[in-house]
Order: structure tokens, then sequence, then C-alpha cells
């Protein structure tokens, strides 16, 4: 069983790290699909570790429904890495990182659709105010360039993909450990990104060391680090509250991106984010958290 206060911190720590993709991203120096590639396979290595020697058991645990679930779960975090950190290449971080965190909306018509969660006014209420910050981000955007249009539907796509990369992991992680889904997981997701390079025809290895280094930071602290984190926080908090958190990527990313890259946000950022961000969290407040099977502590 995990505490609150384990819960809170790891909540806030995987946070933390995730904000720093977009940056890591950014100063790469490398196109988008290699770094995603190298993001999640150098992480796949590091994990490869403590999860070889427990996934036997663990899999014996899983019916070839959830096997295929699982290659679902790993394709669609690929594509999410895929999107979003092209959607980096042709907006600003702050729009790219805001326009993503709306992937617990999507949580939501997922759980709706699938009888989980029935969606009330007050949830309805929030997401009618994400989709006017959306429109606001776009509007404004759409004054600085046909790029940052592609750039916000492309940021749009992966929280739909990142989304549905959490609400499938929740039911295989209430069967297995984490390092046993998280493997595989970003093994799945590193060869989809590994052959969407190769028919892109990208260039995967001459690079300088520099390079190298950012990568190896992606693999460790936003992805080894941050995404295990939510990995293991999926079985103990529902989906949807995980993705709570994200609420405070954004705004981590931002703020990192005027020091290191100078990009300050325009108005039309911050009022749309604003709109997004307060209706992700009318979303996300709806009831109190339910405690889980697993005896987990229920978070206020």
């Amino acid at each position: 069983m995990a505490s609150q206060r384990i819960l809170y911190l790891s909540l806030f720590v995987a946070t933390f790290a995730v904000s720093w993709a977009a940056i890591l991203v950014k100063l790469s120096g490398a196109g988008p699909l290699p770094t995603a590639f190298y993001r999640v396979a150098i992480a796949s290595a590091i994990l490869a570790i403590p999860a070889i020697p427990r996934l036997k058991k663990a899999f014996h645990k899983l019916s070839n429904s959830d096997r295929l679930i699982m290659l679902l779960s790993g394709v669609a975090l690929g594509l999410h890495f895929a999107v979003w950190i092209t959607s980096l290449y042709y907006t600003t971080v702050s729009n790219s990182t805001i326009l993503v965190a709306t992937q617990p909306v999507f949580i939501l018509a997922m759980e709706s659709l699938s009888g989980q969660e029935k969606i009330e006014v007050r949830s309805i209420v929030g997401i009618l105010l994400s989709l006017a910050g959306m429109a606001v981000i776009s509007s404004g955007d759409f004054n600085l360039g046909r790029e940052y249009i592609i750039g916000d539907l492309l940021a749009l796509a992966g929280a739909f993909l990142a989304g549905l990369y959490l609400f499938i992991g929740r039911r295989i992680r209430a069967k297995i450990d984490n390092f046993s889904y998280i493997f595989p997981v970003y093994s799945i997701s590193a060869v989809t990104l590994f052959v969407i390079c190769m028919i892109s025809g990208e260039n995967m290895t001459d690079y300088p060391a520099r390079t190298w280094i950012f990568f190896l930071l992606l693999a460790l602290v936003p992805t080894v680090v941050g995404h295990s984190l939510y990995n293991w926080l999926l079985e103990y908090v529902p989906a949807h509250k995980v993705a709570t958190t994200i609420l405070g990527e954004p705004i981590g990313a931002t703020i990192l991106a005027i020091f290191f890259l100078s990009q300050i946000p325009g108005w039309w950022t911050l009022f749309g984010g604003i709109l997004i961000l307060f209706g992700i969290y009318i979303v996300l407040r709806k009831q109190r958290p339910k405690k889980l099977q697993t005896g987990a502590p229920e978070l206020p």
C-alpha cells in the first residue's frame, strides 16, 4: 500500500520530470522522429535490467486479449511521441504543452463511452471551456502562420493518443507490476517509431555528441522517471486523476522555455491556456476519487 505522502510526492516528481521534455527536445538539435525514437529506445534499454527477470511470471497473468491491448498501448505511445514532438517544431513550447494537456478530456470521453464514467453537466462545462481555450490559441496562431496551426493540430492529436495510452494502461497495470508493463510498452513504442523513421528516410546516426547527451537526458528524466512514475500511479489512482497532474506540465514547460529558449507566450496563449486548464480542472474535480481494490488510499 502506498501512503498519501508517497503518492503526492510521486505526482510532483513525475510532473516536474515531464515538464523538461519539450525543452530537451528543442535543445537536442535533431529531427522530431529520431528524437522520439531515441527517447523511448534508450529508456527501454535502461528498464530492461529490472524488467526482464519479471516478464515471464507477469505474462502468465495476461490473457491473449490483454497482450493485444498492451501492443496497442505501445503503438499509441509511439504515435503520441511522433506527433507531439513534431508539433514542437511547428508551434511554441507553451502552445504545444497546453494543447497536449487536454488528454484528460479525451480520457473522460473514453471512460464514458466504455461505461466506466457518466459525463455530468459540470464535466460538459469543463469540456466547453477547454474547447473555447483551444479556439483562442488557434485563432491567435492563425495570424502567425500556417505552420503554427499545424503544430496545434499535431499537439491535439498527441493529446488523444496519450489519453488512449493511459486509458488502456490502467486495465493492464491492475494485473501486472510496473516494470513488466512499461518495458514491453516502451519497446513496442520504440519499434513503432523506428518503422516510421525508416519509412520517412530519417538520419539515425550522424549526430554530434551534444545531441546524444540530450537523447540520454530525454530517456532518463521525462521517460524513465516521469512516465514510469505515471504508470506506477495507475495502480493506485484512476487514469483521469493521474492526468490531473498534467495541468502542471504546461506551466512548468512554459516557464522553462522562457529561460532556455527565450520563448515568451503571447496573450492568446495565456488566455486560452487559462481557459483550457480551468476547464480540465472542472472535469477532473467532478467527483472524489474512489478507493481501488488494491486497498490504496484515496487522494483528496
